[in-house]
């Protein structure tokens, strides 16, 4: 399965951000999250040496056939190719950088820029982002994803994160979204994975 294919198969679509998860830690938390059925893990590339755990994220997915693995906080095209060769294949950022999404695609991976405004996703959508990454959710709030998806070509995958828990996610799935990154509502640095594995199961349940 491609990237495209393996997001839009994914029954309830859910990326895990891991801020600063440190290598030695990941693997069980890695687990936890796979286990629940989230289809996609993030290490945002401000984390302690994150290519080794996204290295080792990837490595553990592997048992729970095809997921998303790759990076978070992407700014840099030479960091897609970094990402790759540590056997992810996925690249999310907080904005728009057409070097980044073109780098990341035409490397086959799933690519999620980040977005706030009407005119930056539709730059996303024409560029062939696999979905759109509103951010900072929380402050644009479900009405004003739902306005701006009414100009957005049918099909367009929309995500909100930011500021989302469990508690968020029915408000924003009413309004048309169907993908959400969860950060410190899942993780939180100090977290245990049995912590993790609590906090994913109520958010799955929240997909419905």
């Amino acid at each position: 399965m491609t990237p495209q294919d393996i997001w839009n198969a994914a029954p309830r679509k859910l990326i895990a951000i891991l801020r600063g998860v440190r290598p030695d830690e990941i693997a069980p938390i890695a687990d936890a999250l796979l286990e629940a059925g989230f289809p996609a893990i993030e290490v945002p590339l401000n984390s302690p040496d994150p290519f080794t755990s996204i290295a080792a994220a990837a490595e553990r997915a592997a048992a729970y056939g095809p997921r998303l693995i790759g990076a978070g906080t992407v700014l840099e095209p030479e960091d897609v190719a970094r990402v790759k060769a540590a056997g992810g294949n996925l690249i999310v950022s907080p904005n728009v950088d057409p070097r980044v999404v073109t780098a990341a695609l035409e490397a086959g991976m799933a690519c999620f820029p980040g977005v706030f405004t009407a005119t930056e996703a539709h730059l996303a959508v024409r560029l062939g982002a696999t979905g759109l990454k509103f951010f900072p959710a929380a402050q644009l709030g479900a009405a004003g994803i739902k306005a701006i998806a009414a100009t957005l070509p049918a099909g367009t995958s929309l995500c909100a994160v930011g500021g989302i828990g469990p508690a968020e996610i029915p408000a924003y799935r009413a309004a048309g979204v169907e993908g959400f990154g969860l950060g410190s509502s899942l993780y939180r640095p100090g977290a245990t994975a049995a912590d993790v594995a609590a906090a994913a199961r109520e958010s799955m349940s929240a997909m419905g």
